[in-house]
C-alpha cells in the first residue's frame, strides 16, 4: 500500500519545484502523504537551486481531503495524537510563512483539507470544472487545517459560511470570480502556467499573499458579528441537535476578533473535540458504512462481472412505477413504460416529463440532460418491445394474482437473460414469481417513493435468486446513483418490516390517551423528517390499509392490531391527497394540525379498550419516544437474527435513507447500542406486562442484554469495516 501512496518532487531548470501528491482514486490526505508534503517541503526550502514551489496531484486530481480512516483509528482509541499536525507546522508555518512562495495547480477536484492546501498557498491556479469545497461538516468535524479562517478571508464570510456549513461545492470559474482562485486555465496548460506564476512571486513581480493576513474581505466588525449572528439563528433551525455548526461559527468568529493566528489554533483545540464527540462518531460510522453495502459475500466477491443493462421495461405508470422510469431515463438507460391503456399510458409519460422538468428546477439536471433522457423513453400497450430488454421491474399494485400473471407473461415474451424484478413492498417474491420456471431471475427491486428522489434501493434475493442477477441490479442502482442495500426475502423485506412498529407504536399511544400531535412533534425534533402520524398522511392510508392484513398474518401477536386509519377513512380523509387528514393540506402553506379529527380519535380509544382502567395515560417525552422506537430497534433484532441482512450497518443505511432516520445518531443500531441492549430489553419487557405481546423483548435483543454484547456484533460475514 505504502508504495503507492507517496510524494515526488522534481526540480526543473526553471528553479521550480514540482511537489505531487500520489495517493488514487483521489489522493487522500493519508499520514504517508503529510509527512511527506513536510518532507519535500523541507527539502525545498533547503535547496539553493528551488527558487519557488508548485504543489499538485496526480492523475488530474488535486486532493480529495483527508483520509476519513484516520478518525476511526482516533475514535476507536479515543487518541486525537493520531491526528497529525497539518494547520500549524505544514500549512502555517511551512507554506504559508516559508521563505519561497508556494503556488497550487488545481485540477478536478480539491476538498476538504484538499482545498486547506491550496490556500494555505500563496496563488491557486485551476482548470474552470474543478470542484472547491470544505464538506467537514457532513462528518461531524469542520475544516481542520486552517480553512475556516483562510476562506472568509479570500471570499467574503457569508459566502464562506455557506460553503462551510451547507457543505456546498464551487467549481474553479465561481472561485475565481468570489477571489478564491487567481488564474484559470486549460489542463494542458496548469502546470507550465502555475510554474510562470511562482516565478513571478518569487521575483516580486506578483503580489506573495498570505490568506491569514488578509482583512479586506472579512468587512467590518459590525458587518461580521451581523453576518455570524444571522448564520447562527439559521443553524438552530436546520441543524438544532448538530454541535458541529455552532463550534465552526464559534471558531470563525475567534478569527475576526482575535485574528487569524488565534483563529488556527482555536479551530485546532475543537476539531479535536468534534472528533471525539458522539456526533462526528455517528456520522463517520455511516459514510463507511454506506460504502460497505455492496460488498456482498458470494456476489461480489467472485470474480462475476456485471452484464451491461441497456434497456429496461417498467410495468405500470403510475406515481411508483414513472418514478422508476424517471431515475433509469437519468441514468442514461433507455425505458419501455407499459400501462394497460392508452389513457394510463399518456398519464405515466406526463408524469415523467413532470419529474424530469422538477430535476431541472432544483438544478439537478440541465435541459439537454432532460431531452436525452425524454428521447430514450417509449410508450407501450403490450409485450412487442420487451424481446429485447435486459430487465423488467414490474411496479403495479399490491395484488398476488396480477403480479403473477405478468410474471407467467413476461417469462414468455422476454430474452432468456432478462432479469424480472418487482417493486414490491411486502409481497413473499417466492410467490410473485410461483408460475414461473425462472426462479433464478426473479428478484426484488424495492424503490422508496418519490423513486427518482429518494435514494435507497432495497435489492431483495430469494434462495433461487442467481449471484448474476444480484450483481447487475447492484450495478444498474450504482448507474442510477441509488444506495442498493442487499437483503432477505421475508414480510416488509428489511425497511418496512424493522419499522412497522413504528406507525404501530404511536397508534397504541394514542390509544392510550397520548396526543397524537405530541408524538409528531417529539419524533421531529428527534431527528426524523416528520413524525408517523404526517408520515401516514404524505403516504396516503391506502398503502396502510393494503398491508395490514399482510402485516397481521405475518406477525401474529406482536402486531398492533389498530383500527384508526380505518376510522379515517370512513370519515371522509385520505391525507395529503386530498388535503384532509391527521393534519390540514393547503396549498403554498405548511399542514397544520386538524382539531376536527377529535371524535374520530375518542371512537378509536373507546373501540380500542387499552386505556387502563378508562383512564388516559400520563407518560413523559422519554417515554414516549422509547414507546416508538425501543419495539422498531427490537424488529430490527429479529431482522438481524433472521440474516434478512448481510451485517447491522445495513439496517442502520436503510434505516437512514429509507425511513429518514437522523443520519448524525449513526442509524437504527449504531443508536441503539449508545442506549444500551440491557436498557432497551428491560423497558420493552416492562411494557410488555402491562399492553402485551407488541412489546415483548426478541431473543437476540434479550440475549444481548444478558451477554452485554452490542447487536451490532452480529453479521452474516466480517465483509463489513
Amino acid at each position: 500500500m505504502a508504495g503507492s501512496i507517496r510524494v515526488t518532487m522534481e526540480v526543473g531548470a526553471d528553479g521550480v519545484a514540482l511537489i505531487t501528491i500520489f495517493n488514487p482514486p483521489v489522493n487522500a490526505l493519508h499520514p504517508i502523504i503529510i509527512q511527506g508534503l513536510k518532507e519535500k517541503y523541507a527539502e525545498a526550502m533547503d535547496r539553493d537551486d528551488v527558487q519557488a514551489i508548485v504543489l499538485t496531484g496526480a492523475a488530474g486530481k488535486f486532493c480529495g481531503g483527508f483520509d476519513i480512516n484516520v478518525f476511526t483509528i482516533v475514535q476507536e482509541t479515543g487518541d486525537v495524537s493520531h491526528l497529525p499536525d497539518v494547520s500549524v507546522e505544514l500549512v502555517s508555518n511551512t507554506m504559508e510563512a516559508g521563505k519561497k512562495p508556494s503556488v497550487a495547480a488545481i485540477q478536478g477536484l480539491a476538498l476538504g483539507g484538499g482545498l486547506e492546501l491550496t490556500m494555505g498557498c500563496h496563488a491557486r491556479i485551476a482548470t474552470p470544472e474543478t470542484q472547491l469545497g470544505l464538506p467537514e461538516l457532513t462528518l461531524g468535524v469542520m475544516p481542520g487545517f486552517g480553512g475556516t479562517q483562510r476562506l472568509p478571508r479570500l471570499v467574503g464570510l457569508p459566502k464562506a459560511i455557506e460553503m462551510m456549513l451547507q457543505s456546498k461545492f464551487i467549481t474553479a470559474k465561481e472561485g475565481k470570480e468570489r477571489g478564491l482562485i487567481d488564474a484559470l486555465c486549460s489542463p494542458d496548460e496548469l502546470i507550465k502556467m502555475s510554474r510562470f506564476w511562482a516565478l513571478e512571486i518569487a521575483n516580486y513581480r506578483k503580489p506573495w499573499t498570505r490568506s491569514l493576513d488578509r482583512t479586506d474581505k472579512l468587512g467590518s466588525l459590525s458587518e461580521a458579528r451581523a453576518v455570524l449572528s444571522m448564520a447562527r439563528q439559521q443553524a438552530k433551525k436546520v441543524a438544532a441537535n448538530l454541535p458541529q455548526h455552532q463550534a465552526c461559527l464559534d471558531v470563525i468568529e475567534e478569527g475576526v476578533l482575535c485574528g487569524g493566528q488565534a483563529g488556527v489554533l482555536k479551530e485546532a483545540n475543537v476539531f479535536k473535540e468534534l472528533v471525539l464527540a458522539p456526533t462526528a462518531r455517528s456520522l463517520v460510522h455511516v459514510f463507511f458504512a454506506q460504502r460497505s453495502t455492496t460488498k456482498v459475500p458470494g456476489v461480489t466477491d467472485i470474480q462475476l462481472k456485471p452484464r451491461q443493462i441497456r434497456k429496461v421495461a417498467v410495468i405500470g405508470g403510475g406515481l411508483m412505477g414513472s418514478g422508476i422510469a424517471t431515475a433509469l431515463l437519468v441514468g442514461n438507460i433507455s425505458v419501455v413504460l407499459k400501462e394497460v391503456n392508452a389513457q394510463f399510458l399518456q398519464r405515466g409519460q406526463k408524469t415523467i416529463a413532470g419529474n424530469l422538468e422538477g430535476l431541472v428546477k432544483r438544478g439537478s439536471l440541465t435541459k439537454d440532460k432532460m431531452n436525452k433522457a425524454i428521447s430514450l423513453l417509449k410508450g407501450a400497450l403490450d409485450y412487442e418491445d420487451f424481446k429485447d430488454v435486459d430487465m423488467v421491474i414490474e411496479a403495479v399494485i399490491e395484488k398476488v394474482p396480477l403480479k403473477q400473471s405478468i410474471f407467467a407473461d413476461l417469462e414468455k415474451v422476454c430474452p432468456p437473460h432478462c432479469i424480472l424484478a418487482s417493486n414490491t413492498s411486502t409481497i413473499d417474491l417466492n410467490v410473485v414469481g410461483e408460475k414461473t420456471n425462472s426462479q433464478d431471475r426473479i428478484i426484488g427491486a424495492h424503490f422508496f417513493s418519490p423513486a427518482h428522489i429518494m435514494p435507497l434501493l432495497e435489492i431483495v434475493r430469494t434462495e433461487k435468486t442467481s449471484p448474476q442477477a444480484i450483481l447487475d441490479l447492484i450495478t444498474v442502482g450504482k448507474i442510477i446513483k441509488k444506495v442498493p442495500v442487499v437483503v432477505g426475502n421475508c414480510t416488509g423485506f428489511a425497511v418496512n418490516r424493522t419499522f412497522f412498529p413504528y406507525t404501530q407504536g404511536a397508534q397504541l399511544l394514542v390509544s392510550l390517551g397520548i396526543d397524537l400531535f405530541r408524538i409528531d412533534r417529539l419524533i421531529n425534533s428527534f431527528g426524523m423528517p416528520m413524525g408517523p402520524f404526517q408520515l401516514q398522511d404524505v403516504a396516503g392510508y391506502g398503502v396502510a390499509l393494503a398491508v395490514k392484513e399482510i402485516y397481521a398474518a405475518a406477525f401474529g401477536t406482536r402486531n398492533f392490531e389498530s383500527g384508526l386509519v380505518d376510522l379515517m377513512a370512513e370519515n371522509g380523509r385520505q391525507g395529503k391527497i386530498n388535503g384532509k387528514g391527521y393534519y390540514l393540506y393547503e396549498k403554498g402553506a405548511k399542514p397544520k394540525p386538524d382539531p376536527s379529527i377529535q371524535p374520530v380519535i375518542d371512537e378509536y380509544r373507546r373501540r380500542a379498550k387499552t386505556m387502563p382502567g378508562g383512564k388516559p395515560v400520563t407518560l413523559s417525552d422519554q417515554d414516549i419516544l422509547e414507546m416508538v422506537f425501543f419495539p422498531v430497534v427490537n424488529e430490527a433484532c429479529r431482522v438481524m437474527d433472521e440474516n434478512v441482512v448481510i451485517r447491522a450497518s445495513d439496517l442502520d443505511i436503510a434505516s437512514v435513507l429509507g425511513m429518514g432516520f437522523p443520519k448524525y445518531r449513526g442509524g437504527l443500531i449504531f443508536w441503539a447500542d449508545t442506549v444500551g441492549a440491557s436498557y432497551i430489553s428491560s423497558k420493552l419487557s416492562k411494557w410488555s406486562e402491562t399492553y402485551g405481546d407488541f412489546f415483548k423483548p426478541s431473543s437476540y435483543l434479550e440475549e444481548r442484554a444478558k451477554s452485554g454484547r452490542a447487536l451490532v456484533q452480529h453479521s452474516l460475514s466480517q465483509v463489513g469495516f
